[in-house]
């Protein structure tokens, strides 16, 4: 799989996180701290050193270990945010996890589902990947989007599971199959194919989160 060059959709591309971007992402978390805090994970053992170089060197350690796949995501050249590709299994399973951060400026120009579209597209077609899960806070209406516009599935309700903003927070699970995208998930979205209801949380659900 060769990720050195980005992988684009008009003004909108994604690539590599590289180390020398490390101060360019870092103003862009502390500028956005308001923003992005009530989605940000947060450890259970209390507050972590902010390091950002020695975040991405983990994160680039991830790739060359096949277990992730960091990207940063940019507008025009300039980055407006990060995507992961986190938990990568292999073999039997043949799954990973996206989780993403945009900036506010950045906002509202269609980069975050474009950025997952492209992400996903990889990890099917280059990473041969079987399954793509995203999992999401029931009060994040703007990442619920994302998954309503690309056409995620709707799995499920996990309950306290991942740590967010200082608790453990329910998260609604959404994911594809290459199955389901033999087209790609780009192609499927701007064609307007992608299924408009996939992604509907059951009442049920929505009550309970």
């Amino acid at each position: 799989m060769d990720l050195s060059s980005p992988r684009e959709h008009g003004p909108i591309s994604i690539r590599l996180i590289r180390q020398r971007d490390a101060r360019t992402v870092q103003n862009e978390l502390l500028t956005n701290r308001s923003w992005l805090r009530p989605w940000e994970a947060t450890s259970p053992d209390g507050p972590v050193s902010f390091d950002m170089r020695a975040g991405i060197r983990r994160l680039l350690q991830q790739y060359r270990d096949g277990a992730g796949i960091p990207f940063v995501m940019e507008y025009d050249g300039v980055i407006a945010g990060q995507l992961n590709v986190w938990g990568i299994a292999r073999g039997s399973l043949a799954t990973a996890t996206i989780g993403y951060w945009v900036s506010e400026r950045f906002a509202g120009r269609g980069i975050t589902p474009t950025a997952v579209a492209l992400a996903t597209d990889v990890c099917f077609a280059e990473a041969r990947l079987h399954r793509m899960e995203i999992c999401i806070r029931p009060e994040n209406r703007a990442s619920l989007r994302v998954v309503e516009k690309l056409g995620f599935r709707y799995e499920g309700l996990r309950r306290r599971y991942i740590h967010i903003d200082g608790d453990w927070r329910d998260h609604y699970c959404f994911a594809l199959v290459r199955e389901d995208v033999p087209g790609g998930v780009l192609a499927r979205w701007v064609e307007g194919r992608a299924p408009q209801d996939a992604a509907t949380i059951p009442p049920a659900d929505r009550l309970h989160a």
